[in-house]
């Protein structure tokens, strides 16, 4: 193992930088060679490098963002390119193998969610020396406990709890926080636990809008003038479908969803004429610092990419396990999305606490 190759791949997220940093200083241990893939697979794909020493990840630990780029389009098996009017897709995998074989690469560590390592499977399948990062603010991958960035932005999420709680409370208002988390409740979840909201709402588990104007108006009974509702982006009513904000073509899930906290505030205003406003949080769960967990976190993820590439295990995923790190088969990661058990022990707490979930 003398030359190895990392990218960050998918939405960006506090801790990216952190595992750059953690898979550097681990490779100069060993006196391997690091080159830094650039824009993801894209960079794969285009031949765009950059060499990675421990200079150029000094100061790295605390920055959000990703100094090598991210995309979440660009599959190599599936290249959007332009032909005349029409957009046509193509096979470029050979592009990447060849580039591969051209930089002398001895293994490859590909950082990303659900899209970025269903593709890093892709490639271990061709004989690729690959190591999967589990990395995803909406902590929605299978066989790990925990993400990197989902405590930052379940960090960020409350803040803003906080926050709202405050305006909430001097204007006896209903205020609605809509996170991210696709098509888990994972951010919701745990920070409207731990921001104090009244109600969550999450994909898991479709609302009743009566369920929630009782909740609201139980409060009220009880001469609490204010509610707060934390809405996952996910979230859907009872019967209903997502709320689909806009399609990118080209992404491996073309639909971004958002804006369901809008109609769910429309209900609550006409039924029960009560004042409410709506806080899409976006894209600041993205950026930022890392917490201390997510930096720890990165740190070990990083670090243990690189033993298993020393190591000879390929076509695996580094993931968290209670307390430990540990190598899961690839495989085993991409299969099916992590949900919110809901009959889990988070939710019951949730409702041990008094707030509803609109069911």
């Amino acid at each position: 193992m003398k030359h190895i190759a990392i990218l960050t791949g998918g939405g960006d997220c506090p801790g990216l930088n952190a595992v750059i940093r953690s898979v550097v200083k681990m490779a100069s241990q060993h006196n391997i060679k690091v080159t830094g893939i650039k824009n993801g697979f894209s960079g794969l794909i285009h031949g765009k490098t950059l060499r990675l020493n421990l200079q150029s990840v000094s100061g790295l630990l605390h920055r959000g963002g990703t100094i090598l780029g991210t995309t979440n389009r660009d599959n190599p098996f599936s290249y959007a390119c332009k032909s005349g009017e029409a957009c046509i897709y193509v096979d470029k995998s050979q592009d990447v193998l060849d580039h591969l074989k051209q930089w002398e690469i001895d293994g490859l560590i590909v950082v990303g969610g659900d899209g970025s390592l269903h593709i890093a499977n892709q490639f271990a399948a061709l004989g690729v020396p690959i190591v999967g990062v589990p990395k995803t603010i909406d902590n929605d991958l299978s066989a790990t406990d925990y993400t990197f960035g989902f405590e930052s932005a379940v960090t960020t999420a409350v803040d803003a709890l906080d926050k709202l709680h405050t305006t909430a409370e001097s204007h006896h208002r209903v205020m609605l926080l809509e996170v991210m988390g696709r098509y888990t409740g994972w951010i919701a979840l745990q920070a409207g636990i731990a921001g104090g909201a009244d109600v969550i709402v999450i994909p898991e588990i479709p609302y009743d809008i009566k369920k929630i104007i009782t909740a609201i108006k139980k409060r009220r009974s009880l001469g609490k003038s204010f509610s707060i509702i934390v809405v996952a982006e996910g979230a859907k009513a009872l019967g209903g479908s997502y709320t689909i904000q806009r399609l990118v073509e080209g992404s491996p899930d073309p639909q971004r969803l958002g804006g369901v906290s809008h109609h769910l505030a429309n209900d609550i205003e006409a039924l029960t004429t009560l004042e409410t406003r709506v806080t899409i949080l976006g894209h600041l769960q993205r950026g930022g610092s890392p917490t201390a967990f997510d930096r720890l976190l990165a740190s070990r993820y990083g670090t243990a990419a690189v033993q298993c590439l020393l190591d000879g295990k390929f076509g695996c995923m580094t993931a968290l396990h209670g307390s430990e790190i540990v190598s899961v088969p690839l495989a085993s990661a991409v299969g099916e999305l992590k949900t919110v058990p809901i009959h889990g022990e988070l939710v019951q707490t949730a409702k041990n606490l008094g707030i509803s979930f609109g069911d």
